[in-house]
């Protein structure tokens, strides 16, 4: 059924990966007693880019592994916006001035939602909304008839038979983010030449979004380092006063389990890479407020954070 299933999305172009399975009690094919994503990490050694739409592949693939979930490689065939609670469902639909998005459907096996669109052109978004994240370009999802952990399975409510539907204004506007800053100045409101952010909630509002987006896009090899120099970055935010050691903790993590990352080596790396940016941060805290002047970070970078990483503890397991 699972050879199957998986063909059959390969004839429709959809880039198609092993991933494992769950047991009957819930743990996970990989053996790891601390897995904290049970059925829904890759099975091969390079992940998603060895996703395939070749038949013969797919065959050698479950031959080896008949009780794979199927994971689809998103940002080719379509997108997908990925509702894991009722607060993102309520938050999906008043976006959508209360519409039901159109096109394929899947309820999952978590009690999720799974809903297509045409492919945007966007990498993934963790935290779209609340309860809500958005599976683009170097992403993935599990597909119907994988299993979930607690014993359910994913299925179709609305068939891939019907055409994806383009992704609402409104949604795309949220997936793209805000319009580019104006010449001079960078995203998060530093101005070259001056000695102060100019609005320093809003700079570290772009850094978290900015580091967390990269941590859950991390290849498997670069995946706890990645980790790693996010705390650090943020860990200076901390220090400065411009964001709260709670979110960046609770941000970091959210986007290290997407990655595939470990609970263990997850709360390891954030806790040293947190402790070691604050620590960093302490020599030059800047103060934010009206009038203040905060030292910048040094450098800008497009989409980064923009922070010098010095003296980095590095757990390179991935």
């Amino acid at each position: 059924m699972m050879l199957d299933a998986a063909l059959a999305y390969a004839r429709h172009g959809i880039p198609v990966l092993p991933v494992h399975h769950p047991g009957q009690d819930g743990s996970c094919s990989c053996g790891r007693p601390d897995c904290d994503r049970p059925g829904k990490h890759p099975r091969l050694r390079h992940g998603l880019t060895d996703a395939s739409t070749d038949p013969r592949r797919i065959e050698m693939w479950w031959a080896r592994w008949p009780d794979a979930n199927i994971g689809l490689r998103t940002g080719i065939a379509m997108d997908v916006a990925d509702v894991d609670s009722a607060t993102g469902w309520h938050g999906l639909r008043h976006l959508l001035g209360g519409a039901i998005p159109a096109g394929p459907q899947v309820r999952t096996g978590g009690g999720g939602w799974h809903f297509w669109f045409t492919p945007t052109g966007y990498g993934n978004r963790v935290h779209l909304l609340p309860g809500v994240d958005w599976r683009g370009a170097g992403g993935y999802v599990l597909a119907p008839p994988s299993r979930h952990a607690n014993g359910t399975s994913y299925y179709w409510v609305v068939r891939p038979d019907e055409s994806c539907a383009p992704a609402p204004e409104a949604l795309c506007g949220l997936i793209a983010g805000p319009d580019p800053p104006p010449a001079g100045r960078d995203e998060g409101g530093w101005e070259p030449g001056r000695s102060q952010i100019v609005h320093p909630d809003r700079y570290a509002a772009v850094a978290l979004e900015a580091e967390t987006d990269r941590v859950a896009r991390a290849p498997v090899g670069t995946r706890n380092d990645t980790l790693n120099r996010a705390a650090f970055a943020l860990g200076r935010l901390v220090a400065a006063g411009l964001l709260d050691a709670a979110t960046a903790t609770r941000d970091l993590t959210a986007a290290a389990a997407w990655a595939g990352l470990g609970r263990t080596e997850t709360v390891r790396t954030i806790r040293s890479g947190l402790t070691a940016g604050r620590r960093a941060g302490r020599g030059a805290r800047p103060r934010a407020g009206r009038g203040t002047e905060p030292a910048p970070a040094s450098g800008r970078g497009g989409g980064r954070s923009g922070m010098s990483l010095p003296e980095i503890d590095d757990h390179r397991v991935a």
